[in-house]
């Protein structure tokens, strides 16, 4: 028998977790929305605390931003209830909620300068003007800007131009910011720049943001939790650490990172790629781990990492990561080999275990 060790069992979809706070910045309750025949939103619950970064990850079609919407009063909810600290908005339009929203299409007035860009919202609310610079010339410092509020947005590169939507947004001080892939029309450098500047940025205003994206690695790099969504639901809701480490349901496992589910003495269980260890002739694997044989049919080089496709006996592939500490050697060594691959039983984790006559089979 496969020894996988004995972690919690998924034999149903979870519930989804509330976050833990009394009065959530943001909670909602069965809320429903369909276009005809699609089910865009299926009876979402959600609680999102106060200052908490907040992602919803999900494949095109999963209902992420339609959600989005929802709770920015864009859309009506079918059915269920939306409240924005403690206030039931459900009915009431965008502009008498309490948040703001931060596009991918940064939406900047050409004809206005940084400055007057990032002061419209205060100024439409009838802010003094002494009172409004002062907070937009804070909003630049924030987001690293300074000394850039006279130009126009033609005059920025792409990561600017976000910065200032950004510091727009941010300078209403809302209870919610809401962000639909704001840095999905950036390169992958400044990207992957960006995700630490807006974790920054979260931090030191203490603003609740809820961030939507399809990209595993700003949802893992960025959220204190994250909701996993497919098909209008929620999936799993919980720490970035936790959702991958303990997916709750296969296309948990499958969405986020790589993951290589196996069925072994009827337990359907993941092992992820980097805890499995790969052994070419002559190594012996440590006491404890549970060992398979295959073939290495790929290797992909992919910088920090390779990346091995192996065939195992028994038919199915596992992918194996290692790490490149040293330099890497051609990939003809190894593709064709046999090999054995090995892991520890406390690094899988159970989807389920097969039913016999009632009782979990062991």
């Amino acid at each position: 028998m496969v020894e996988i060790g004995s972690p919690k069992v998924n034999d149903a979809r979870p519930p989804v977790q509330a976050a833990a706070a009394e009065r959530p910045a943001l909670r909602l309750e069965q809320v429903r929305k369909s276009y005809g025949q699609v089910l865009a939103v299926a009876g979402v619950d959600l609680a999102v605390a106060e200052g908490e970064f907040f992602t919803l990850l999900g494949p095109s079609g999963s209902g992420k931003t339609t959600l989005l919407r929802l709770i920015a009063g864009f859309e009506r909810p079918d059915q269920g209830r939306i409240e924005l600290g403690g206030q039931d908005v459900t009915s009431l339009p965008p502009y008498l909620r309490d948040t703001n929203t931060v596009f991918q299409d940064y939406a900047l007035f050409p004809h206005m300068s940084v400055a007057e860009n990032i002061g419209y919202g205060l100024r439409v609310k009838g802010v003094a003007r002494g009172s409004r610079g002062e907070r937009v010339d804070r909003a630049l410092r924030m987001v690293r800007l300074e000394g850039l509020g006279h130009r126009r947005p033609n005059q920025l590169s792409g990561g600017q131009r976000q910065r200032v939507a950004l510091a727009r947004a941010i300078v209403n001080e809302p209870e919610v910011l809401l962000l639909d892939e704001p840095l999905g029309a950036l390169d992958l450098k400044l990207r992957q720049e960006m995700q630490l500047e807006l974790k920054r940025i979260q931090k030191e205003v203490g603003i609740t943001f809820v961030y939507v994206t399809h990209d595993q690695e700003e949802a893992l790099t960025m959220s204190d939790r994250m909701a996993v969504m497919t098909l209008g639901r929620i999936e799993q809701v919980g720490p970035p650490v936790e959702v991958y480490e303990r997916p709750a349901t296969e296309f948990v496992a499958g969405f986020i990172g790589i993951s290589n589910v196996l069925e072994r003495d009827g337990v359907r269980f993941v092992v992820r790629p980097e805890k499995v260890r790969m052994l070419v002739a002559g190594e012996r694997p440590a006491a404890g781990l549970h060992t398979e044989s295959g073939t290495v049919d790929q290797v992909v080089y992919v910088g920090v990492t390779t990346r091995y496709l192996v065939r195992l006996d028994r038919g199915e592939e596992l992918v194996v990561v290692r790490q490149n500490v040293e330099a890497a050697g051609p990939a003809g060594w190894v593709e064709g080999k046999r090999v054995q691959l090995a892991w520890a039983p406390e690094h899988t984790f159970v989807l389920e275990r097969a039913k016999n006559g009632g009782q979990e089979q062991r």
